[in-house]
């Protein structure tokens, strides 16, 4: 039995933009990585309903859509912040204070890793290594890379982003 797209929330425009994404790819099975990076760049995730828009208009099943959405960290099935924030926590970063670093962002933004602000201004992320451990500590904020970060440093690049660093320290 075939489920109605409509059934899984889709909307007239989402449906015209992931099927014109699959067009630009001939609806080919081996470009499903790069369709779901389209979809992910076009609405700054993968909706739901997008990847079962994937799985009709490329015939595979939904299953195999999901299991490629999440074995891969670059994909999210949320919706992120306006600004994604990236904190290296592998050893070279580590050594350098990075908990330090995570610890106050947190405090700042009020939220965890893997976790967005309420007013989806600000995703915070953590990884195990930006491949760029001479600068380390380091924090990414919308693909730009900032080096040799401490906690103060953390407080002044937010502050440029709007975020208030008057809160007192716990």
């Amino acid at each position: 039995m075939k489920v109605s797209l409509r059934s899984h929330g889709y909307d007239e425009p989402e449906i015209a933009t992931v099927g014109t994404i699959i067009e630009g790819y001939g609806h080919q099975k081996n470009k499903l990585i790069s369709i779901l990076q389209d979809v992910q760049r076009e609405f700054g995730y993968l909706p739901r309903n997008a990847l079962f828009k994937i799985a009709e208009e490329l015939n595979l099943k939904e299953i195999d859509i999901f299991s490629v959405a999440t074995f891969y960290k670059g994909f999210s099935l949320e919706p992120k912040g306006e600004h994604v924030i990236s904190l290296c926590l592998g050893t070279a970063c580590h050594v350098r204070r990075a908990p330090s670093i995570l610890r106050e962002i947190k405090r700042l933004l009020e939220i965890g890793p893997g976790d967005t602000t309420e007013d989806r201004k600000f995703s915070l992320e953590t990884v195990n290594c930006l491949g760029a451990c001479a600068i380390g500590p380091v924090v990414v904020i919308d693909g730009e890379y900032h080096g040799h970060m401490n906690v103060k440093k953390v407080r002044d690049l937010l502050s440029q982003y709007g975020v208030s660093i008057s809160k007192e320290v716990a």
